[in-house]
């Protein structure tokens, strides 16, 4: 029988929209966008940290564990990020490897490769603090599945973690495994990613494309393992030329924390950790917004959302970064669902189509509604939930991101 080393909880209600599609509003269009040169650090995958696992006040001493990610774009290096931004105390990586998947825990042989920090082997990183890698030489495909292997030797306090990963990963508790090309010793799986936040490459990528939101970034609803999120059909549109990474958090808010929840700080906290703090960001699209409507306590003044955009977009463009806004798709038939709720998302998606804040708008609603009631998702785009779209569905939403707008 499978164990568990974390599972989100309720699957999260968490609920989340993104949104793409395209008109550009040149009276808000970044001045100057930040410049990029080919064969610099581009993000080729991300989990924004959540929260602390519950009920782990040790951490998890003696532990290796083997997160299996994404990548969007390759190249011939490659580093990583690892937190502990939710953590009580200090943590101790001290070992840590990064590999290219061959199946399950099995590593592709020779491409297992032993990770330093300013030259050590091993990382105390404090309590709210990330720690980046040193750059190793690796051959990183796009498009494929790496391994990230931590290793903690003592105890820390909880652990930080990313919880609706839609994605098998490995570990033992048996020790240091973290150089181990073979899964066997890695006799247990879980359902989230535990420390490691991102993974950079250095290839012919320009740049980096950041996708901030809640579950319907994050994917639930999707297929698990197969990488049928909207931001990875994105990066499948785009062919390396931007790397993409997914700031989506599962029960997510523009405005509100919910303590305890894995639902992650709200989006204005997490901003320059998510978004700001990431490496060649030329574009960010921001599809968040439904959570703080339909999750109690509601949010059903549009402005309250509105001003939140407004200070997103103030702060990427500060950085030179372009900001693109996700109008918020259709919940019609959802649990919570009114007549009141309906009305601020209409507002809500009006100010993001109208207002010129932001530099380009994808119509992610247009996208997936059904013609034939256009409050609710089309059948053949919902998961059955009718607030998170299926596969088809985040496939039909990436496809309504317009390319030239990024």
């Amino acid at each position: 029988m499978r164990r568990f080393l974390a599972v989100s909880a309720a699957v999260l209600t968490g609920f989340g929209l993104l949104t793409t599609s395209g008109s550009a509003n040149p009276e808000s269009a970044v001045p100057v966008l930040a410049q990029h040169a080919v064969g610099g650090w581009t993000g080729t995958w991300a989990a924004a940290p959540a929260s602390g696992v519950a009920n782990t006040p040790d951490g998890y001493p003696g532990y290796s564990i083997r997160n299996v990610v994404h990548t969007s774009v390759g190249g011939g290096r490659a580093r990583i990020h690892l937190s502990n931004a939710f953590g009580t105390s200090a943590v101790t990586f001290g070992h840590v490897t990064v590999a290219v998947q061959a199946n399950g825990p099995d590593a592709v042989p020779g491409t297992l490769r032993s990770l330093t920090f300013g030259g050590a082997a091993s990382a105390v990183v404090p309590n709210g603090a990330e720690v980046l890698s040193d750059p190793v030489s690796l051959r990183v495909p796009a498009d494929a599945n790496l391994l990230v292997t931590t290793y903690v030797p003592t105890k820390s306090g909880p652990v930080t973690y990313h919880p609706a990963a839609s994605q098998t990963s490995y570990f033992t508790r048996a020790g240091d495994f973290t150089a181990s090309e073979s899964g066997a010793p890695y006799n247990e799986q879980t359902s989230v990613w535990h420390y490691v936040s991102g993974v950079d490459v250095q290839g012919s990528a320009e740049a980096t494309v950041v996708t901030l939101g809640d579950s319907i970034t994050d994917g639930v609803g999707s297929t698990a393992g197969a990488n049928h999120r909207w931001p990875d059909y994105l990066a499948d549109r785009l062919h390396g030329r931007f790397g993409v990474q997914n700031a989506g958090i599962s029960a997510n808010r523009l405005l509100l924390d919910v303590p305890g929840s894995g639902a992650g700080q709200n989006a204005l906290s997490r901003f320059d950790r998510d978004v700001l703090g990431v490496g060649g960001v030329r574009t960010l699209i921001v599809l968040e917004g439904i959570n703080d409507i339909q999750q109690d306590p509601h949010q059903t003044d549009p402005n309250a959302i509105t001003s939140a955009y407004r200070q997103l977009v103030a702060q990427a463009h500060a950085r030179g970064i372009r900001v693109l806004g996700g109008t918020l798709t259709p919940f019609k038939g959802w649990a919570v669902y009114d007549a009141t709720l309906e009305a601020t998302r209409t507002a809500v998606n009006q100010f993001i189509r109208t207002s010129g804040v932001f530099d380009a708008v994808v119509d992610f609603d247009a996208a997936v509604r059904d013609p034939a009631d256009p409050l609710r998702m089309l059948p053949a785009y919902d998961s059955g939930d009718h607030l998170h779209p299926g596969d088809a569905g985040y496939e039909r939403m990436a496809a309504a991101v317009r390319l030239d707008r990024l």
